[in-house]
């Protein structure tokens, strides 16, 4: 049986597999067989093994480690179906029909450490992997064969199993100094990445706003950096901050990161502890100043955001604390990888610290960047001596990268381009795809969220490895994980209402071949799996059952193209346009259809006659610009480009997120865009809205002018004035531009950016937000 049963997986993995007569004829689809992430090859058959009060579970003798798998797996089984099989460690022998089979093996075969085969019989079960690590992964798809809900009398559906992971990084973040959460929910949180074959737990523990881990040798970092005098009340960027005089915070002791550390290594997750340097050191900075360049007093943390106050680069004393730190650290977590953060390190005090200006001059460095980088690499050579290798946020990258660094890309994935360019290893984390802490839903439906909109088809649709690199330096992307950072979600309930179920489409993104990835396959999986989220009492989130408006414009008929869609399969969508609510005897949606006028388009999402989600509701503004051809005179940034220029005549609002998809981000440069409205119209005035967000330098254009045309070659101005001043804060502010009536084919609206490139000596960093133009 086991040659038979490895060779079956080689020809899988290697060659492709063409399922048996009996399985062909089956009923049974892959398909329906709702195990995620979708295995590389599963091929069902017909009939099942029924789990009974005699079945037991064999494993090898004299292995603890398989033991411990197996207990795992019996108690697994006894939450699905009652039912508790006797865990037996006993030699190979004659094998006993009913009976669930561990088996390591050390034929050579494709599958790694993590794959594993598994053969569903109606007379037995066989599970078998090269490593114990690949037999656990293995028993999360048994996990999820059986019932989500306690059913007495289950089974298992016949099948054949080979599988095996794509990436080798598989991970989950958890930011703990914003919000700090108990040990025993860190554990819960591991539960989900086992449960979702990750294998890779990024533990944030220190930040601005708290120190969360016990350094016995500097008490002081826990006493007095792990706990604040209060925190923000609302969101960050409020016009007038508000906080509420709460003492919050909390750490966890070397024993209790050893308690989370073994609970993680029986699962076969490796925790990547992140000790931030040389910026978001605000709290250790609180507990021991003379590590800063100014020398004090501090307190930690209360808002979010950057502040300027960093590690000392030029203080000896900063380079002896952090290997003070990193020598209790480091041999907490049997990891080779100590992530060092990197990020969000402003220069300001470097620039007027006179340690840090001689170390400057002594080390030849030529400015604060490559004095950046003097610090990672200092540290790095520290983490090196004691066997373990440095990760950080692609900051590291500014300035010169240190040796054997390892590259996580957050802003976007041209960081980890270079670094695999450079041949450095890369975990992708892009904030447009996996940053789990924007919105997964429309904005009113959510909970208060730090902004940005990452639906589950958004993460779904993720791919880790750039096509643009060649095939060498693809083999430097490790994987990809999803990061959770908590200013807005101080509870354990939010955190799951975050990452569940948006940590299944991860899982698939990061096991599955790329080319078997099925979005329409993966929504009918779902199904059973928020059945069994709901089993583990976990509060994960139904924006999925939401149903997303799309409107794209059409310039050659006018108005807008309507879909309205779900991320998830079985209910029926209904809408309306006249802003009543909609029932299940509304206008069922069967397509997309032309909106040419306004309406508020209102829909939800009906399963056997009761709402499967929360409505949505898009108000729509037709005018005489509504989905006209619109050309812009400079483009607007990668990140920020909407649906490019017609965002700016799609009768929609962008909200006060930035990142919305509504909004055109102009970074240095001016707005000019040009409006055809087709044939000579009178017109009289434009409104054009502008988002203001100074923490991000998200400002008001400074000036606003309109020009009018009827042959798009000669234009004449018809008004041009400064733009008001907005109240202090995050804001969204409409200018209206009115003058004497007047036909005009084509209109030229220009907004000037605060700070326009020409005219500063270093590269821009102000930004202009601009969203519709409404013309009457």
């Amino acid at each position: 049986m086991k040659r038979k049963l490895w060779a079956v997986a080689a020809a899988i993995l290697s060659l492709g597999w063409s399922a048996p007569a009996a399985a062909q004829q089956a009923p049974t689809s892959p398909r329906a067989i709702a195990v995620i992430p979708q295995p590389v090859r599963l091929v069902p058959g017909t009939g099942s093994f029924a789990i009974t009060a005699s079945t037991k579970i064999y494993v090898g003798p004299k292995n603890d480690e398989l033991r411990r798998i197996g207990q795992s797996l019996s108690q697994e089984i006894a939450r699905a179906t009652g039912v508790q099989p006797a865990v037996v460690p006993t030699a190979p022998g004659k094998q006993q029909a009913g009976s669930i089979y561990l088996k390591l093996t050390a034929s050579a075969d494709t599958l790694g450490a993590e794959g594993y085969t598994l053969s569903v019989q109606p007379t037995q079960v066989v599970l078998a992997a090269n490593q114990p690590q690949g037999l656990f992964l293995g028993t999360q798809t048994i996990r999820q064969l059986l019932p989500a809900q306690r059913t007495v009398g289950a089974s298992l559906p016949v099948m054949e199993v080979a599988d095996k992971p794509r990436y080798q990084w598989r991970g989950m973040h958890l930011d703990v100094s914003r919000h700090f959460f108990p040990t025993e929910f860190v554990k819960q949180y591991i539960d989900y990445l086992a449960l979702h074959k990750m294998n890779t737990f990024h533990w944030h523990l220190t930040d601005d706003q708290g120190w969360r881990i016990e350094i016995k040798k500097y008490p002081k970092l826990t006493t007095l950096g792990g706990f604040r005098e209060g925190t923000l009340i609302g969101h960050y960027g409020a016009k007038v901050p508000e906080y509420d005089n709460v003492r919050y915070g909390g750490f966890y002791t070397q024993e209790q990161i050893k308690e989370v550390v073994k609970y993680a290594q029986d699962r076969y997750i490796t925790v990547v502890p992140e000790i931030e340097m040389p910026g978001h050191a605000l709290a250790a900075l609180t507990a021991y100043p003379e590590l800063s360049c100014t020398g004090g007093p501090f307190k930690v943390g209360q808002t979010w955001g950057v502040y300027d106050d960093i590690f000392c680069a030029g203080n000896e004393q900063t380079f002896a604390f952090l290997q003070d730190v990193l020598t209790e650290v480091m041999p907490l977590f049997p990891s080779k990888t100590v992530h060092i953060g990197g990020d969000e390190a402003p220069k300001t005090r470097w620039k007027v610290c006179p340690k840090c200006q001689a170390r400057i001059k002594a080390e030849h460095l030529k400015d604060e960047h490559e004095l950046q980088s003097y610090f990672v690499q200092r540290m790095e050579k520290f983490v090196n001596s004691r066997g373990k290798t440095i990760m950080g946020w692609d900051e590291i990258l500014e300035g010169g990268l240190a040796p054997n660094a390892a590259v996580m890309s957050w802003r976007g994935m041209e960081g980890g381009m270079a670094a695999a360019k450079q041949k450095h290893q890369v975990v992708m984390t892009p904030g447009e795809f996996v940053y789990f802490d924007h919105a997964q839903g429309e904005a009113s439906l959510e909970p208060l969220n730090i902004g940005g909109y990452l639906p589950l088809e958004k993460v779904y649709s993720f791919e880790p490895t750039p096509s643009e690199l060649s095939a060498d330096e693809k083999k430097y992307i490790l994987g990809a994980q999803a990061n959770l950072w908590t200013e807005y979600i101080p509870t354990t309930q939010q955190v799951e209402y975050m990452v569940l179920p948006r940590m299944s489409a991860l899982a698939e993104v990061l096991w599955t071949p790329a080319r078997q990835k099925d979005w329409e396959s993966f929504k009918v999986r779902m199904q059973p799996q928020y059945q069994r989220f709901a089993a583990l009492d976990a509060n994960y989130a139904k924006s999925a059952f939401n149903v997303r408006q799309q409107f794209a414009p059409d310039t050659t008929k006018g108005g807008d193209m309507v879909s309205l869609l779900l991320d998830a399969t079985g209910p029926q969508i209904t809408y309306t346009l006249d802003g009543t609510a909609p029932t299940p005897a509304s206008t069922a949606y069967t397509g997309p259809f032309a909106l040419t006028t306004s309406a508020t388009v209102k829909a939800a999402s009906f399963e056997k006659g009761q709402p499967a989600g929360k409505m949505t509701s898009t108000d729509v503004l037709a005018h005489k610009a509504f989905a006209i051809p619109t050309k812009l005179a400079a483009a607007p940034h990668k990140n920020y480009r909407g649906t490019g220029a017609l965002t700016l005549v799609d009768g929609l609002k962008g909200s006060r997120s930035h990142t919305d998809g509504h909004w055109l981000g102009f970074l240095g440069d001016n707005l000019a865009a040009t409006l055809d409205l087709k044939k000579a119209t009178e017109i009289s005035s434009v409104r054009s809205t502008f988002l203001q967000k100074p923490e991000d330098k998200i400002l008001l254009p400074t000036t606003l002018e309109v020009a009018v045309s009827t042959d798009g070659r000669t234009y004449k101005t018809v008004y041009s004035a400064p733009v008001a001043a907005a109240q202090p804060g995050t804001g969204i502010s409409e200018v209206k531009a009115e003058w004497k009536k007047t036909k005009a084919r084509f209109v030229r609206v220009t907004a000037k950016n605060a700070q326009p490139a020409a005219a500063n000596q270093q590269a821009p960093d102000t930004w202009l937000f601009a969203d519709e133009l409404v013309v009457q």
